[in-house]
């Protein structure tokens, strides 16, 4: 049973909550031990959030999610979790997260209180809009990069979180096109706003937002205020040319996207370009200079 429950609150997927750090390393407080004490509860706070909306995604898709090939292995739809439980869960995970957020201060309260309604609104009717659904998935991206700036004190750039939600939806339509290939005839049974989809239009989508993400980070790279005082962060420009890149390949040719974390963590070039991302980042912003870029 514990296996079960580990299962349904989906650790896979907390690496989506890492863009919480991205305050702490682009505002440099990286040195600062306070600052990592405070991200680090909201990484935490944000993960019991998230596991909350997972578990009742799972108790309200139950159904749906037996007729998926994958999905209907899940804890709840196989029958291993009773939904009594799973209920039961989902509210002492939000109470839990939402108590985290509070310790911080009101603005991440709000804003968690917000990612609940998001996810609420999305589960009652947006889900089944297309193009609608993956944008307010992509939001929720956005916010978790808000949180980590909140729960600092500090601003953060608004080309940052552009990007952010470039990158979010390309990952969220990459996943729309995945299961639009995959379950074939039977995909509406899955997912509802899959009937309004095409296949050249999903590709258009993630070609779309891929060049927006990369765009609006190159932008960043160079005019942010954060890359004016420190020149070098353009150096970490081309490695999320490379990871977005390597992705697209993934998709396009493999048909991938399906789980993003999965892609994530089984791919080595791109937890590799992550990795290397994060490091020159933080170099950067530590102060490293190179001779030829201006100040």
């Amino acid at each position: 049973m514990l296996t079960h429950l580990v299962a349904l609150l989906r650790p896979k997927q907390w690496a989506k909550n890492l863009l919480v750090f991205a305050a702490w390393v682009f505002a440099g407080r990286y040195t600062d031990p306070d600052a990592g004490r405070q991200v680090l509860i909201a990484f935490a706070a944000m993960c019991l959030a998230s596991s909350a909306v997972y578990v009742w995604n799972d108790v309200l898709d139950v159904e749906r999610d037996r007729a998926h090939p994958k999905k209907k292995t899940r804890p709840i739809a196989s029958g291993a979790v009773p939904v009594a439980m799973a209920v039961g869960l989902g509210i002492g995970l939000a109470v839990a997260g939402a108590g985290l957020a509070a310790s911080l201060n009101r603005t991440s309260l709000v804003l968690v209180l917000a990612y609940f309604v998001l996810q609420g609104l999305y589960n009652w009717r947006v889900k089944a809009v297309p193009v609608l659904d993956v944008f307010f998935i992509a939001t929720g991206f956005v916010m978790r990069a808000v949180l980590g700036a909140t729960a600092l004190g500090v601003t953060i750039s608004a080309w940052l979180l552009f990007c952010t939600g470039s990158l979010a939806l390309m990952l969220g339509f990459a996943k729309r096109r995945n299961e639009f290939v995959t379950m074939g005839e039977a995909r509406t049974q899955s997912r509802e706003s899959l009937a309004s989809y095409t296949r050249p239009a999903l590709d258009a989508f993630v070609v779309i937002f891929a060049a927006g993400a990369a765009m609006c980070y190159g932008v960043y790279s160079i005019e942010s205020k954060t890359a004016q005082a420190h020149p070098a962060m353009l150096v970490s420009a081309p490695l999320v040319l490379y990871g977005i890149s390597r992705y697209l390949l993934l998709v396009f040719r493999f048909d991938e996207g399906g789980e993003p974390a999965d892609v994530l963590f089984r791919d080595p070039h791109i937890w590799g370009s992550v990795i290397l991302f994060i490091a020159t980042a933080g170099l950067a912003i530590s102060g490293f200079r190179i001779p030829f870029l201006e100040p």
